[in-house]
């Protein structure tokens, strides 16, 4: 899709249209919901990917209220409003997608499925919704963007200035226009799951990652050996601008650490050479929401990073109304929790523009590729615009406070 291309206007839902467009492929019968694919794919992953992928630090308390804080709130409908002609579309940053939401980045994604990270990108180019490159990726970014439609990158900050321009000069090669600097990594998650379920970065070879393995014959072939034969052994590629450490070793190192040491002067840095859109994600104190505009931040994602990095941190949906309010006008989307349509109009309510959606699109990769991903997508839109159609609005900025009801913890 062009610059001056729009998407295809979303068409009113119905029983009988979801039901003939429900009949994609046989793989997906019995798949009516972004959860039914965390189920299939917990069945196809070895036990350390899904663990990896499904998991949060310590307790997991973050991780549980991210969902949590969409129950407290109930929406109130209005009907006879005449919805025959309501659309989904959202603009950020001057382009209009067909959605409200995106895809969030994930790292290591080419693990749960064959090029996954390519999968993703191009699945969302199909449908008009952005997808987000991640840093930790398996595949370069470069070749990932050449399967997208103008993705968005995003960048774990390196230790060093000289180290952020160097990768910076790459995404801007690779005609990446939109950056998104993940900031709430200075000190790595306590992610004991990891632990337990015998995952590491990198992946070390033991008699137990062997056997959970063998007892994944399709994610065996059709993933991890397919990727051997084709492309050799997956490396973090866009980490710096330079090739990383290889995905498996027994005994090379990831780099997590080195970034304890830095604050709002990168982001300056940032801002005096990125050229375009500038989006901060992973803030949940609107006290940071105003430092990342006084940096020059053209936007913030709200995110606890999906309950990754620290246990009890708080609900982005929880704060996500005073955050809207320290942005003074920037777009604020948010990340963490989204599983249905209706959780897309609560964010929307309480005033964020737009949203991204990460484990679930994962989740759709290990299990039917880009036809996954393209039939997870369908899913979550089909829901969008039929609550929608339910709360009697045409348009998403009819999604205001008013629309919500807040309900006693369930």
């Amino acid at each position: 899709m062009t610059a001056s291309a729009q998407p295809r206007a979303a068409q009113p839902a119905s029983s009988s249209a979801d039901t003939q467009r429900r009949r994609v492929d046989t793989r997906f019968r019995g798949i009516l919901s972004l959860d039914d694919f965390e189920r299939a794919a917990r069945r196809r992953l070895p036990r350390p990917i899904f663990g990896y992928v499904s998991g949060g630090v310590e307790d997991g308390l973050s991780l549980d209220d991210n969902r949590r804080a969409f129950a407290e709130y109930g929406l109130l409908p209005r009907f006879l409003a005449g919805v025959a002609g309501r659309s989904a579309q959202a603009t950020l940053f001057g382009r209009t997608y067909a959605s409200p939401f995106g895809i969030a980045p994930m790292g290591i994604v080419a693990l749960s499925g064959y090029r996954g990270d390519i999968a993703l990108a191009s699945a969302a180019a199909g449908a008009g919704i952005p997808m987000i490159i991640s840093g930790s990726s398996l595949i370069p970014l470069e070749t990932i963007a050449a399967a997208g439609d103008r993705p968005w990158f995003q960048i774990y900050l390196p230790p060093d200035l000289a180290r952020t321009d160097a990768l910076l000069d790459r995404v801007a090669r690779a005609k990446i226009e939109t950056l998104v600097v993940t900031v709430d990594v200075a000190v790595p998650g306590n992610r004991e799951n990891n632990l337990r379920t015998g995952f590491s970065t990198p992946l070390r070879p033991t008699p137990r990652l062997a056997w959970d393995g063998l007892t994944r014959p399709r994610w065996l072939l059709g993933t991890f050996a397919r990727t051997l034969v084709r492309h050799g052994m997956p490396h973090f590629e866009n980490s710096f601008a330079t090739r990383g450490a290889p995905i498996m070793s027994r005994n090379v190192e990831r780099e997590f650490s080195g970034r304890a040491h830095l604050d709002w002067s990168v982001i300056r840095h940032i801002r005096a050479r990125w050229q375009g859109p500038l989006v901060i994600k992973g803030l949940l104190d609107p006290a940071d929401v105003r430092c990342a505009i006084e940096a020059g931040a053209d936007g913030i994602i709200a995110s606890n990073h999906g309950g990754r990095q620290l246990d009890s941190a708080v609900s982005p949906l929880r704060t996500l109304p005073a955050m809207v309010d320290a942005a003074g006008g920037r777009p604020v989307m948010l990340d963490g929790g989204i599983r249905r349509g209706t959780d897309v109009m609560k964010a929307l309510a309480l005033g964020a523009r737009f949203v991204f959606v990460g484990r679930p699109f994962n989740y759709a990769t290990a299990f039917g590729g880009h036809d996954g991903v393209a039939y997870a997508i369908r899913i979550l839109h089909d829901e969008v615009v039929r609550t929608m159609g339910a709360l009697g609005i045409n348009a998403l900025a009819q999604m205001t406070p008013d629309r919500l009801v807040p309900v006693p913890p369930r």
